[in-house]
């Protein structure tokens, strides 16, 4: 091979390898860069740790009214913490009384609780119970003692509804219903019942339905 084949054979690999030279320098040219480049200041947020409660109480009762003055809820416990992130107020021993929208008293005691700061929904664990107390509701109409039993029950105060993702027993007197989930409406009467789902049906309004008795609640 002689000068001139030389020189035109360099000429072709410079030509093909070239372009690859060119980005592999400007590949670390923009690396070095970056790593040079002043870093901004890191903008200094103050986090609040749910962890830790900003303040407690002692034997203590959160009570609740209507625009007119007429008392709604209260919520009282031997102990209460709350966690400003989550806005939760934790207690320990909540007892929670509250009167429904057919005007009837709700009561729920439980060995301890997890509400909102204003106590409109409060979960209660270990041992909860709930009642709704008999009575004659706003229409007139006789309303049933009805009794819930669970280590996880939901309450939902201005809705007057109660749920249950764990296993709940349910007793309207003289039945007992259990299962596995249940959902609860005052409004409507009805209680769902889901999962392994049992009822002994001793009383004759629910073994033999007639008109006379409109109020007795509905388990599906």
């Amino acid at each position: 091979m002689n000068a001139a084949q030389l020189r035109r054979h360099a000429v072709n690999q410079l030509s093909v390898w070239l372009p690859v030279l060119v980005m592999a320098i400007f590949a670390l040219a923009t690396w070095w860069l970056v790593r040079s480049a002043p870093k901004p200041e890191e903008a200094r947020i103050e986090k609040i740790d749910d962890g830790h409660p900003d303040y407690f109480m002692e034997h203590f009762a959160i009570r609740r009214f209507e625009a007119d003055g007429a008392p709604r809820a209260t919520l009282a416990g031997e102990h209460g913490e709350h966690y400003p992130v989550s806005d939760t107020l934790r207690v320990r021993q909540p007892r929670l009384l509250a009167t429904t929208r057919i005007g009837l008293l709700t009561t729920a005691q439980a060995q301890r609780s997890h509400s909102d700061s204003a106590g409109k929904e409060v979960q209660l664990f270990d041992r909860a119970v709930v009642i709704r107390e008999a009575g004659t509701d706003n229409t007139g109409r006789q309303q049933p003692r009805l009794q819930f039993r669970g280590d996880h029950l939901h309450v939902f105060v201005d809705e007057d509804r109660v749920r249950a993702e764990k296993p709940v027993e349910l007793t309207r007197e003289p039945d007992i219903f259990t299962g596995d989930r249940l959902d609860y409406s005052d409004k409507t009467g009805i209680a769902h019942l889901s999962g392994h789902v049992h009822g002994i049906l001793q009383s004759q309004s629910l073994r033999q339905p007639s008109p006379a008795t409109p109020s007795a609640p509905r388990v599906q």
